[in-house]
């Protein structure tokens, strides 16, 4: 997608083969600057820090670190550092988890002297894999937002998110605002409410940055204010991301998700995740199986921010010595999901559904 005009991603090869870039999303929107992971370190820091976020994205980081390490020790006993480092990073996204598998399961079956150059081929791979499933993602829910707008009659079609599920949490084009670039790709009218998305804000720093560089109209709203504009009629549907979703249909995403699924379906608005087929966790049968990460108090005690002279501050926004809860995601029970948008297609949010979706 787009920064200041010009087509960027958020991961890619060094040209010079000291490593892989990576734009610093921690210093979003303020400050645009690339890191470049020179090992597996490099790579779990990253990860861990949040420089990257989003559960592909963070899949096919990992993919990468996997690769730098095989720089170092392409050994078997090197491999499973490797993985058990960078899987020890985050435990919600389950993307995490299956880029390692992917990884460990193409190399165990690859010679030592042959491991860095295959490792680096096959998380290039995993990247290249990622734009399209996301850009197919697209194509799917632009289907949900031509019949959102034949449903009005005409007119922008309002579509509330949370978080960022955007080109910034994939490699490019996004989970759920990939049906947004190609509605405007399309020349529907759309209009996005963006939550801010407390405590990180990565609604008010992420999504309304790269929706903006993109010239999609868009309005930024507090967390709270979902509800009152469903309940005022401005909201034709919502879409949001998912880090992991359970067998049964039950979506985790970041924190506050499950409150407007119960406002959407309080004031009967369609509401949608999307996400690839990597996120979906056969393994655990209902949501409330999937561990919630839960971050420092500082990420809610402080907030940062720029000055009007352009200084990055961070600030204490609670007084001194107040303890604070910080759990990252929430788990959408299934039943309040319109449905799944995935690369195959939108699905039901449930059991047998999501069994033949992934049998596909």
């Amino acid at each position: 997608m787009l920064i200041d005009g010009l087509e960027r991603r958020t991961i890619w090869p060094d040209p010079e083969g000291a490593g892989i870039f990576i734009l610093d999303q921690t210093r979003l929107p303020h400050v645009l600057s690339s890191v470049l992971m020179r090992d597996l370190d490099d790579a779990a820091r990253a990860i861990r820090d949040m420089l990257v976020r989003g559960a592909p994205l963070i899949g096919v980081t990992a993919a990468y670190g996997v690769a730098l390490a095989m720089r170092d020790d392409a050994s078997d006993e090197g491999l499973r550092h490797a993985a058990k480092k960078l899987g020890s990073t985050r435990p919600t996204a389950v993307n995490l988890q299956w880029a390692l598998s992917r990884m460990t399961g193409f190399l165990s079956g690859t010679p030592e002297g042959s491991r860095p150059g295959a490792a680096l081929a096959m998380a290039g791979k995993m990247a290249a894999e990622d734009v399209a499933c996301n850009e197919a993602i697209g194509e799917y829910g632009l289907q949900l937002i031509r019949a959102a707008r034949d449903k009005r009659g005409g007119g922008p079609v309002r579509i509330l998110t949370h978080c960022n599920a955007g080109w910034l949490a994939t490699v490019d084009w996004g989970t759920a605002t990939a049906p947004i670039y190609k509605a405007q790709a399309a020349g529907l009218e759309v209009h996005v409410f963006v939550d801010e998305t407390r405590p990180r804000n990565q609604g008010a720093s992420l999504t309304a940055f790269e929706l903006g560089q993109q010239g999609v109209p868009h309005t930024l709203i507090v967390d709270n204010a979902g509800g009152h504009l469903m309940q005022q009629g401005e909201v034709d549907l919502v879409i949001v991301g998912a880090d992991r979703i359970a067998g049964n249909g039950d979506a985790c995403n970041k924190i506050g998700t499950y409150l407007k699924a119960l406002a959407a379906r309080d004031c009967g608005i369609p509401f949608y995740v999307a996400a690839p087929v990597s996120t979906f966790d056969a393994s655990l049968a209902e949501g409330k199986l999937i561990p919630i990460e839960e971050r420092a108090q500082e990420e809610v005690t402080h907030i940062s921010g720029a000055t009007a002279g352009g200084e990055v501050v961070n600030v204490r926004i609670a007084p001194k010595d107040t303890p604070a809860r910080n759990p990252a995601f929430d788990v959408t029970p299934a039943r309040l999901v319109s449905g799944i948008i995935t690369e195959k297609g939108v699905f039901d949010a449930n059991a047998d559904a999501l069994a033949s979706l992934l049998k596909a």
